[in-house]
C-alpha cells in the first residue's frame, strides 16, 4: 500500500501528589492490618516461623549451581525461557502497547502523513522507528550494510541500522526453515548466496525493499497495572533489508522500517500469539487533531458505540464488504458490485495509506454530491489536481456528513474525514477533497477502494483476528481508552500508559473514595501507634 511523522507527544498532566486510587488504598489498608497483626503477635510473645525458599531450577543439569558458578548452559537458558513462555500463557491479562507519533495530514509543515512507533530489537536492545501498516504483514528494518537507505530523517528522529553481527541473539533464517515456507505466501521469496531466506516487497506506490529474514529478540513492555510494568522479550522472525527503492530512499519521510500488522503467520501479532504472549487481536486509535500521535495496543479497545463488520475471508489484506455510500443521509447511485471483493476489486482498510481512494465508478458520484451540497456557500476550483473550496465558514456547518454502509455496521464520517486543509498563495484557508480516484497510487488498482489514515483517524479501531471481524467507533484518541484483555478484565490506557483497572470513575466518586481512604489511614495509623506504645 502507499507508504507516505511527528515528534513525541507530550501531554500536560496534573500533579500526582496524594493521588491514591481505590485499589492502592485497599492495598495500604491490608498492609497496615498485616503490620498491626504482627505487632499483636510480638506483643503477646507469640512465635513466628521462617519459610526457606528453593529455586525450582537451581540445581538442574546445566544450571549455574550445577556448573559450580561457571554460568548456565544454553540448553538450560532455553529451558528457563520455555518455562517463562508457559507462565505467560497462564497470566495473559497484561497489555502490550505502542505509543504512536505522526499525523494523517500530509500537508502539515515538515510532515508527510504517516504514523510510526518506537521498538527495540536485538541483544543488547537497540531502538528503531517503524511505520505501522495494516496493509502488509512483516516487520522489517534497515540493516548493515544497506544500499540507497536514507541516513537522516525529516521527522526529527535518529535512524539506526540493525547489525546482525552486533546482536548476540540474531540468527539468519535458512531457506529450508519452515518459516521460510510461510514467507513464500506474502512475498517474492529468494535464497541468498549464503542460503538465507530472502524476500522482495513492492508497495502500491512503487517503492520496494530487498532483504533476508532473521530471528532475534523483540523487546516490549507489558503493563500489568498503573504501577507495574514488566520488561519482556520474545524471539521473533523479522526482515533485515539491505536495499531500498522509490520513496523508501527519501529522507523527508524516512523511518527505520515498516511494522506490518497483517494476518500472516509471520506478523508480529501472530508470532506473539503463537507463543502465548499476546491475544490475537489488536487495536489502534490515530489522533488527527493538533499534533497527532495516538496508541496501538495488543488487545481490544472496548468503548461505547463500537460496531463490527466481518473481514472478507481468504484475502491478503483487511477487506470489508462496503455496500453503499450516503451523503447527508441520501444514498448515492452506485452499483454495490463496484465495492465487491474480487481479484481486482474490493474495499481495504490500510493505516499505511495516508489518504483514501475510491473506485473509479464511485469517485465522480461522491465528489459531485459534495459539490452540490455546498453550492450555496462556495464553488469548487482545482488545486494540484484536487477539487478545493475557499470558504470563511466552518466546514462542519456547510459540508455534509458522509456514511459508509458496511455489512452490519455503518461508519459515520465528518467533513475532516474526507477534507484536508491547504494554504492558497494569499494564505487564505482552502479545503480540498482528500479522497482520490483509485489508480493514482498504482497502475493496477483503479477498481480498489482503500481507506487510509484520513478516514481511520479519530476513531478507535479493533482488528479481531480470532473472530475475523473489524470494529470501530468515533473517539477522541488523545483521551484514555479502555482495553479488554484475555481474562475479560478491562484496563485503561492513556497515551501508552496504563492508568487503572477499568473506566475512570467520576470526579465525585474519586473525591468520595479519597475521603474514605484518608479516614481508614488515620484510623489504622492510630491503632499502630497504640500498639507501639504498649
Amino acid at each position: 500500500m502507499e507508504k507516505s511523522g511527528r515528534h513525541p507527544i507530550h501531554r500536560r498532566r496534573g500533579p500526582n501528589f496524594l493521588k491514591i486510587p481505590a485499589l492502592s488504598c485497599l492495598r495500604i489498608i491490608i498492609l497496615i492490618v498485616t503490620v498491626i497483626n504482627a505487632f499483636g503477635h510480638l506483643a503477646s510473645g507469640a512465635a513466628y516461623s521462617v519459610v526457606k525458599l528453593q529455586h525450582l531450577y537451581a540445581n538442574r543439569e546445566g544450571s549455574n549451581s550445577a556448573n559450580k558458578g561457571r554460568g548456565m548452559s544454553s540448553e538450560h537458558f532455553e529451558m528457563l525461557k520455555a518455562h517463562d513462555r508457559a507462565r505467560h500463557g497462564r497470566i495473559l491479562n497484561t497489555i502490550v502497547d505502542f505509543t504512536l507519533q505522526g499525523t494523517a495530514d500530509p500537508f502539515v509543515a515538515g510532515w508527510v502523513g504517516l504514523y510510526y512507533t518506537r521498538i527495540e530489537l536485538g541483544t543488547p536492545p537497540r531502538p528503531y522507528y517503524v511505520q505501522i501498516d495494516t496493509g502488509s504483514d512483516i516487520l522489517w528494518v534497515n540493516c548493515k550494510p544497506c544500499n540507497a537507505c536514507p541516513l537522516t530523517s525529516g521527522l526529527g528522529i535518529s535512524l539506526n541500522f540493525f547489525d546482525p553481527q552486533g546482536s548476540s541473539s540474531a540468527r539468519p533464517l535458512s531457506c529450508i526453515d519452515s518459516k521460510c515456507v510461510s514467507a513464500n505466501q506474502i512475498s517474492e521469496s529468494l535464497c541468498t548466496t549464503d542460503r538465507y531466506c530472502g524476500y522482495s516487497f513492492e508497495y502500491g506506490d512503487g517503492s520496494g525493499t530487498l532483504g533476508y529474514y532473521v530471528s532475534d529478540e523483540f523487546h516490549y513492555n507489558q503493563y500489568v497495572n498503573q504501577y507495574t510494568t514488566n520488561n519482556s522479550s520474545a524471539s521473533i522472525t523479522f526482515g533485515c533489508s539491505y536495499n531500498q527503492s522509490g520513496d523508501l530512499t527519501k529522507s523527508d519521510r524516512a523511518v527505520d522500517g515498516i511494522f506490518g500488522f497483517g494476518q500472516n503467520d509471520l506478523s508480529v501479532v501472530s508470532q506473539l500469539n503463537s507463543q502465548g504472549l499476546a491475544p490475537k487481536i489488536f487495536s489502534h486509535c490515530l489522533e488527527g487533531e493538533d499534533r497527532g500521535g495516538g496508541i496501538l495496543v495488543l488487545g481490544e479497545i472496548t468503548e461505547p458505540g463500537m460496531v463490527y463488520t466481518p473481514i472478507v475471508p481468504s484475502q491478503p489484506h483487511y477487506n470489508l464488504n462496503l455496500q453503499g455510500i450516503a451523503v447527508n443521509g441520501k444514498q448515492l447511485s452506485i452499483d454495490p458490485q463496484v465495492f465487491a471483493t474480487t481479484n481486482n476489486r474490493g474495499t481495504i482498510v490500510d493505516c499505511g495509506t495516508t489518504l483514501a481512494y475510491l473506485a473509479e465508478e464511485a469517485y465522480d458520484p461522491f465528489v459531485n454530491s459534495i459539490i452540490t451540497a455546498v453550492s450555496q456557500y462556495t464553488q469548487p476550483f482545482i488545486m494540484k489536481g484536487n477539487p478545493c473550496f475557499l470558504t470563511v465558514h466552518s466546514i462542519d456547518e456547510i459540508f455534509p456528513s458522509v456514511t459508509l454502509y458496511f455489512e452490519g455496521a455503518p461508519m459515520d464520517l465528518k467533513p475532516r474525514d474526507y477534507l484536508f486543509q491547504q494554504l492558497s498563495p494569499d494564505t487564505s484557508p482552502v479545503w480540498c477533497i482528500g479522497w482520490q480516484k483509485s489508480g493514482q497510487q498504482a497502475t493496477d488498482s483503479s477498481k480498489m477502494t482503500i481507506l487510509g489514515d484520513l478516514v481511520l483517524k479519530d476513531k478507535a479501531f479493533v482488528y479481531d483476528l480470532q473472530n475475523q471481524r473489524i470494529g470501530w467507533t468515533n473517539f477522541d484518541c488523545s483521551s484514555t481508552v479502555n482495553v479488554s484483555v484475555a481474562t475479560g478484565e478491562s484496563k485503561s490506557i492513556d497515551s501508552g500508559k496504563l492508568n487503572s483497572n477499568g473506566s475512570p470513575p467520576s470526579r465525585i466518586l474519586k473525591e468520595l473514595d479519597m475521603k474514605l481512604c484518608y479516614c481508614f489511614l488515620f484510623l489504622m495509623s492510630s491503632i499502630v501507634i497504640l500498639y507501639s506504645n504498649k
